[in-house]
């Protein structure tokens, strides 16, 4: 099929990627032997039905011709004589003489029903047993090639080059891996059993029809090309691909705005982003309603053509056996059932289809990314290693666009040479290419044309994990991981001692803040570093650039966060490690460059002037332009300074928070869970109880209607099995009938009868699929979007949390929404259509035995005990699955945000390894479950045969010893027995159901938490006059997340309308803590705050300084009152600040 892969390629998916280290030659043998053992068993479990049918075909005899004895010793001129029926008034010779042969006499009815009772204990003593093995194994081997997939979809997205990621979206990956690969999950483990399964009875049934009865057979045949076209389920795999696609673009935007959401709180986004997710939501809705449609069209069809072969069946098998007596009943009945049976699984196949076309749907992408071979493998082995380097770069004509971009040429032969030992600094405008070239040195890109050379080798020849080893980069936006300060540190270089760590802090003046810490190197930095200030982030950077040792050393603006003191104790100690190595520097505040070596001026992609610092000032180029407008605007600013203006210049923009880690928020780390922060009450720790049912269907009531309609679909298709039970013991006792006339009359009803059946089915098949398959998908669409926009309601604080991560919430949206349809929709349907088809049975078999019924009845709470302990079981591991796969979604949320960190620090394989640590519970949690379920699946299978066997010896009993009609033996048995057995399959659903439940709990705990700081509340005072007059009282505070550190502490300012406040003070002292608190991201402990007493991807697309002018730009668009600029032009060149400087004065003097 275009568009989908084949399910047997991911079923040796392990065994053809046995390369990347995870196949076990040894183990993937034995899933082989699981996986073939477990298709033996469902093949053997498939013929158990049909093996019944012979048993059934020669029980039926049996009654029938028990049933006619009666009928003929009935007429009290017949007589049994000699175990032979004659005329009571004729001699034996005229009895001859009138073929009066019939035996009686012979047939002890109770002996002959005990020992089909047998027949029927040893069969389902052997489904029990097959039921189990082929569950089980069916689900471990599956569980184990789901782990093969996780593995190798994220080991294969780490060896991605930077390029590719810049065209493929974070949130879209985390979605597929979450999603996408339990779609897979559903198409491999035990529905692949269940289908083989019914498809071999399915064959067995037709070869038993051939078997006993080769003319019907084929009659029925001639018709069943009808049932071929149901091939047409088959778009369900396109249908489904397309949905996963929206879904995946809706994911996509969640990820990002999660990611950034302190921007979208500070400019009170809110709504608009929730508006904007729901919008991508829709072409999903669309799909996936479509989808069901064209589900219930098709399975209403199947079962029109089932039905309309067993009217051809029985009009035309009966004249073969009251016409030409070819046939006996039984063997009748043996074809049409081992016909009808045949049917019923291919029909009941259509869910094992659906899965099927849904997991090749997802497969698609997953298995496109993983056959993808990267343009730059960051985790190859080819590549040489220098035995020695000194150190020289040089770029060869090198021009460059971005992958996302190639209209855009970002390098234009560029020629430039940085020598070794020396300090090359690279200056010029925003976007000229100078963090593009550095970025090519990294190899996170190659040229389009040219080459970069390090000692005069292309490095594209050389191993890249041993290039990047080699580099050292601090770059003015950092990541940090959430872990303690040291082992942030550590990073930089595998099996680091203490010793070199603290030497490294110290060189970066980050010692002594450090020391000041309560736990000092053992402090947890927050994720993302969130609990550490902006300079206190950069200097742990800079210890850990520093502490590799590094050959190259790049600083991208690495001292653009630091206060002044911090910045010049800083740029001294990295004066002193970058002697000896090669060091490129990149700086808006020239006089950090001023010394260097070699300066290097940028402009269009070029490198136009190149010298020392007195030397390019007497050229009056690029750099002197820059140094004299830097001169000029610190000129302004003394002057400004020295007339005393109470306006002094950092400031307020009530719905403004431009700082470089709300730009690049995406660096919020992931991993928090794994490392929990210290003095964090964890409120999830408690279990958490299953949804009721009840409020799961009150967020679908909008839908009401669908579902009544839905529901009546189901009702009338629930009323089908009992209406089997009424045409097929009616059939059975014409059979018995002694007018032939009465007896074709009444087969000719029944068929016709069939045909009704099989129009009300197709037409309410179609409703029930359209009807819930709406619900459903509304439902889903309300959810996301609920979740989603009580994620954005609540405080900052809560994103603080490490259970809060980006990654987290992303794959809860993705994940939790949709499974919760598994208490609704179709869940719904298949519950209407099963108490239906209860119910009518009940009331059928009351009426006619209800002392059979109550015998069999008996057997229905051992269907219900299997179902309910399997959704218990499930229930608990639905928890576990949930957790442990959250937990690896954060890990690979961490790595794809910070893809260019890990990247730079060469650590993939770390993340990598990480990831797989984390698979390793949902894998031992699948294996606990395959054991559970099959052993509740056996059962529920077996029952049906155990019912079977103490319904026909004693209804042999009643028609012995109470004169019950045999007909009514076949009504009550078949209609309660085919109830108990769409019981069982409704057990079947319990893992879904299950896991709805579970993930309904979660989404509605955080539907119900109230969070602090209400942003979507219309309480409070609002002012038409505000003016901008604002104080701090008295305020203390502390981050919720870090309780042990006092940030603020009694703070009390206050700035007048009209004026200016700065804020300067040293790394950590809260200057950016105040600002937070005057956006209300978070409430003071203590005290009061007093008012009038597609740049791409999260903008990865865009130069720094791009991002920053867009942010300044859309505060000032706002026109507001009071205007936050926190370190707002630190990442502009001195052009571009100054432009943004003269604007902000206009702004601020309107």
């Amino acid at each position: 099929m275009p568009g989908t892969v084949k399910l047997r390629s991911i079923k040796k998916f392990g065994q053809e990627n046995d390369g990347y280290e995870f196949s076990d030659q040894g183990k993937f043998c034995r899933e082989i032997c699981m996986m073939i053992f477990g298709s033996i068993c469902a093949m053997i479990h498939g013929s158990a039905q049909p093996l019944m049918l012979l048993v059934f075909g020669m029980l039926t005899d049996t009654f029938i011709e028990y049933d006619i004895e009666l009928n003929e010793l009935s007429d009290p001129d017949k007589v049994c004589v000699n175990n032979t029926i004659q005329w009571r008034n004729l001699t034996e010779e005229e009895n001859l003489a009138l073929n009066m042969t019939k035996s009686c006499g012979l047939l002890d009815i109770e002996y002959e029903m005990t020992n089909f009772a047998y027949y029927y204990v040893g069969i389902g003593a052997g489904v029990f047993i097959l039921g189990y093995l082929q569950i089980s194994l069916w689900i471990t081997a599956a569980a184990r090639q789901i782990q093969i997939i996780r593995k190798m979809y994220f080991r294969k997205v780490m060896r991605m080059e930077i390029g590719w990621f810049d065209c493929t979206s974070v949130g879209e990956l985390n979605t597929r891996m979450s999603d996408d690969i339990n779609k897979i999950n559903d198409a491999i483990a035990d529905q692949v059993g269940i289908f083989i399964q019914r498809f071999t009875t399915f064959v067995c049934g037709f070869l038993m029809g051939f078997a006993r009865g080769w003319k019907l057979t084929l009659v029925i045949i001639s018709v069943s090309p009808l049932i071929g076209v149901g091939a047409g389920l088959m778009f369900v795999a396109k249908l489904t691909g397309l949905e996963l696609q929206a879904y995946a673009k809706a994911g996509a935007v969640a990820d990002e705005v999660l990611s950034s959401v302190r921007t979208v709180a500070a400019f009170g986004g809110e709504k608009k982003e929730v508006q904007r997710y729901d919008r991508n939501l829709i072409s999903a809705q669309r799909w996936g309603i479509r989808k069901g449609l064209i589900m219930g069209f098709f399975t209403g069809y199947l079962w029109f053509i089932i039905f309309l072969c067993y009217a051809l069946a029985f009009w035309y098998g009966s004249s073969l056996v009251v016409d030409t007596q070819e046939y006996s009943p039984g063997t009748l009945l043996q074809v049409f059932f081992g016909v009808l049976i045949a049917a019923l699984n291919l029909g009941q196949a259509s869910p094992c289809l659906e899965a099927f076309a849904s997991g090749r749907g997802a497969a698609t992408i997953i298995f496109e990314t993983i056959d993808r071979e990267p343009e730059i493998d960051c985790l190859s082995e080819a590549g040489y290693k220098l035995n020695k380097v000194k150190g020289d770069l040089e770029f060869h004509n090198v021009t460059f666009h971005y992958p996302s971009r190639p209209e855009v040429k970002i390098l234009d032969q560029l020629n430039l040479q940085v020598k070794s030992g020396e300090t090359t600094a690279f200056v010029g405008p925003s976007g000229a290419g100078k963090s593009t070239a550095i970025q090519l040195i990294q190899r996170f890109y190659d040229p389009k044309e040219g080459m970069v050379t390090l000692d005069g080798h292309d490095i594209r020849g050389l191993n890249i994990q041993w290039l990047r080893s080699l580099i050292g980069i601090v770059e003015q936006e950092p990541v940090l991981f959430a872990t303690s300060i040291a082992e942030n540190i550590r990073y930089g270089r595998p099996g680091v001692s203490n010793d070199d760590i603290i030497t490294a802090a110290k060189e970066a003046n980050a010692y002594n803040f450090i020391m000041d810490l309560p736990q000092k190197f053992d402090t947890l930095v927050g994720e993302g570093g969130g609990q550490m200030s902006g300079g206190q982030k950069q200097r742990i950077a800079i210890a850990r650039a520093l502490v590799r040792n590094p050959r190259i050393l790049l600083l991208d603006m690495a001292t653009s966060a630091l206060d002044n003191e911090s910045e010049a104790v800083v740029q001294d100690a990295l004066d002193k490690v970058r002697m000896g190595r090669t060091t490129i520097s990149i700086a808006h505040r020239l006089s950090t460059i001023k010394n260097a070596d070699v300066i290097v001026g940028f402009e269009h992609g070029r490198a136009v002037e190149r010298g020392k610092h007195d030397e390019l000032l007497d050229r009056k180029g690029v750099y002197f332009t820059l140094v004299t407008l830097q001169s000029q605007g610190d000129k302004a600013l003394n002057q400004k300074a020295q007339q005393g203006d109470v306006s002094l210049y950092l400031v307020l923009s009530l719905f403004l928070y431009i700082r470089r880690a709300s730009v690049h928020q995406r660096s919020r780390s992931q991993l928090s869970n794994l490392v929990p922060e210290s003095g964090l009450p964890d409120d999830d720790s408690e279990e958490v109880e299953p949804a009721p049912v009840a409020r799961i269907l009150k967020y679908n009531a909008p839908e009401w209607p669908y579902m009544l309609f839905g529901s009546f679909g189901a009702a009338v298709n629930g009323g089908v099995n009992p209406v089997y039970s009424l045409l097929f013991s009616q059939i059975l006792a014409t059979f018995s009938m002694p007018d032939p006339v009465e007896q074709r009359r009444e087969i000719n009803g029944i068929c016709l009868f069939f045909v009704v059946v099989g129009l009300v089915s197709f037409f309410t098949q179609m409703l029930q699929g359209y009807a819930f398959s709406k619900s459903g998908e509304l439902l889903t669409r309300r959810l996301r979007r609920l979740g989603f926009h009580a994620m954005l309601g609540q405080e900052i604080g809560w994103f603080d949390d490490h259970r809060n991560s980006p990654g987290a919430l992303t794959t809860r949206l993705a994940t939790d929404a949709s499974q919760v349809q598994g208490a609704t929709g179709s869940q719904i349907g298949m519950i209407v259509n099963s108490l239906t088809n209860i119910g009518v049975a009940i009331i059928i078999s009351f009426y006619f035995s209800w002392k059979l019924t109550l015998v069999i009845l008996c057997f229905l709470p051992f269907l219900a005990l299997s179902g309910g302990f399997q959704a218990k079981m499930l229930t608990g591991f639905a928890k576990q699955d949930k957790d442990a796969m959250e937990a690896a979604g954060q890990i690979s949320g961490e790595a794809l945000n910070n893809i260019r960190t890990i990247a730079g620090l060469g650590k993939e394989r770390n993340f990598v390894e990480m990831f797989e640590v984390q698979l390793e519970a949902p894998y031992q949690a699948a294996l606990k479950k395959a054991n559970v379920y099959g052993a509740c699946y056996g059962f529920a299978q077996c029952v049906v045969f155990m019912a079977n066997s103490a319904s026909y010896r004693f209804g042999g009993y009643l028609v012995y010893r109470e004169g019950l009609h045999f007909s009514f033996v076949f009504r009550v048995i078949s209609a309660i027995v085919t109830s108990g057995t769409a019981l069982g399959r409704a057990s079947s659903y319990t893992p879904d159901y299950a896991k709805a439940k579970i993930s309904a709990a979660r989404f509605f705990q955080l539907l119900d938490r109230i969070p602090k700081i209400s942003v979507y509340s219309n309480e409070g005072d609002k002012w038409d006059n505000f003016k901008g007059d604002i104080e701090f009282i008295d305020c203390k505070f502390t981050y919720p997340s870090r309780p042990d550190i006092q940030v603020l502490n009694g703070l009390s300012v206050s700035v007048r309308p009209g004026q200016t406040l700065a804020f300067v003070g040293s790394s950590g002292c809260g200057k950016s803590t105040s600002v937070q608190l005057l956006e209300r991201f978070y409430d003071p402990n203590n005290g009061r705050v007093k008012y009038d007493t597609n740049v791409g991807s999260q903008g990865s697309q865009l130069s720094r300084g791009q991002k920053q002018r867009i942010a300044i730009a859309r505060a000032i668009i706002r026109d507001p009152k009071i205007l936050l600029l926190d370190e707002a032009t630190s990442a502009l060149d001195t052009e571009s600040e100054k432009v943004s400087r003269n604007a902000r004065r206009r702004v601020l003097f309107c």
